[in-house]
């Protein structure tokens, strides 16, 4: 599921944004100042405001760093065309989420992933003994696969500026290759916290029981796992995308359109961006224009981080329920192939009413091998959720809360300021 250089890219679909409305108000009133005091009230004034504006960096210096967030490269235009800055993040940017990164490895020195890589494991080509953290992409072919696919879900936008859709969930780097060492990389993943599993990569031939046994484990476990289909049509249904239980992901471009080369599966279940977008390499230069259903899964798993890291109660089965079922039919009418259920929309898969009872085909798959009844869970609405994390917002779970009381903090001195200019000049009147 390697990515491959390609040529540039109709608009994703998203709900409409409301129209924002500012109003000024304007006061003509005039204060009358003797001519000798003019000048005094006026350095009055002067000191006070300066002051009161030295002071300002002291009240916000417990904001958080949104204030003055880092945004995306001009190439990475799927951030428009889900509305991540105006939208998505306003609503969840992935903190507390450890995304596991099973791929080349992570070259964690770069500039745009300081400080997001945790320490993983990289496996032996063909077997399961450890040989270092992961936090080294050993990919020499396309010059840093899991380094490129860490930047699409967790980039910092320093460096090259390239920004990740969950900037600020982990990765875990776990360096595997094959069916040899799938398994075990799979449960370490699950056993190292991992909520969301990302495969940008894959192998030839269909799921092994040894693989589908680490999913089921992963699934037990309340871990979702995301593949891509593959960059090949004549090789469709490649492991680990077509294990039941895993989210296998298409490819599309900007206008809507199927990749040609992303490959179809029966268990394809949405499609994500994989044309014309970007990554930043292990030598920390950003690469444009990379065409791949590896970057659409990964895009994908940043995605889901955001949603695990927004209902953070809610099971990885009902996460996945909510991302299928708020997708846009864009392929063939109904399911296809090559797009699954559609294209992703995560402003919808953070916001919208999902009826209890709607289809999960990932994992339903899952229950038909594994003889159980499909399990419908009761989805937890948006009303119900605000409800839920009501009580830790309070207590300043998220960064929201910070950034409330940095700007309360602001408003509050700015009044202080103007509250004593009045008074200094009622003094000089």
């Amino acid at each position: 599921m390697r990515m491959t250089s390609g040529p540039k890219m109709r608009t994703w679909p998203h709900a409409s944004s409301a129209a924002m409305k500012s109003s000024r108000r304007s006061d003509d009133k005039a204060i009358a100042v003797g001519p000798s005091d003019e000048a005094i009230g006026k350095a009055r004034i002067a000191r006070v405001i300066l002051v009161g504006v030295a002071a300002l960096p002291l009240m916000l210096c417990h904001a958080p760093t949104a204030l003055a967030a880092p945004g995306p490269r001009g190439e990475q235009w799927w951030f428009q065309a889900w509305e991540i800055q105006n939208k998505v993040w306003p609503i969840s940017r992935g903190r507390g989420v450890t995304v596991a990164l099973i791929d080349s490895g992570v070259q964690a020195d770069i500039t745009d992933l300081q400080g997001v890589v945790l320490p993983g494991i990289a496996y032996s080509e063909t077997g399961t003994q450890a040989r270092g953290d992961g936090r080294v992409d050993s990919d020499s072919e396309l010059g840093g696969h899991g380094t490129a696919m860490a930047t699409l879900i967790a980039g910092q936008g320093r460096g090259s500026r390239m920004m990740g859709v969950a900037p600020e969930s982990r990765i875990l780097p776990i360096q595997a290759s094959s069916q040899y060492n799938y398994p075990e990389a799979i449960r370490y993943a699950v056993d190292h916290g991992a909520k969301v599993i990302n495969f940008s990569e894959g192998v030839g031939y269909r799921c092994t029981d040894s693989i589908q046994d680490a999913v089921s484990y992963a699934i037990s476990n309340d871990v979702v796992i995301v593949a891509a289909s593959g960059n090949d049509p004549r090789e469709p249904d490649t492991a680990p995308g077509d294990c039941a239980g895993v989210l296998s992901v298409g490819a599309l471009s900007h206008d809507l359109k199927i990749w040609e080369k992303s490959a179809p599966g029966r268990n394809v279940m949405v499609a994500g961006p994989g044309v014309s977008v970007g990554a930043t390499m292990k030598d920390g230069r950003f690469r444009p224009n990379l065409n791949g259903t590896s970057q659409a899964a990964a895009l994908s798993s940043g995605v889901i981080a955001l949603m695990r890291s927004h209902y953070s109660a809610m099971s990885g089965r009902e996460v996945v329920q909510r991302l299928v079922a708020t997708a846009k039919d864009v392929g063939p009418k109904g399911w296809d192939k090559w797009t699954g259920n559609g294209a992703m929309i995560p402003y919808l898969a953070l916001t919208a009413e999902v009826p209890h009872n709607a289809r999960n085909p990932a994992y339903e798959k899952l229950d038909t091998l594994q003889g159980m009844a499909p399990d419908v869970p009761k989805t937890e609405s948006p009303a119900q959720h605000t409800r839920a994390v009501a009580n830790e917002k309070v207590q300043g779970g998220g960064s929201s809360t910070g950034l409330l009381l940095g700007i309360a903090g602001s408003v509050v001195g700015l009044a202080v300021i103007a509250f004593a200019a009045r008074r200094i000049m009622g003094r000089t009147r």
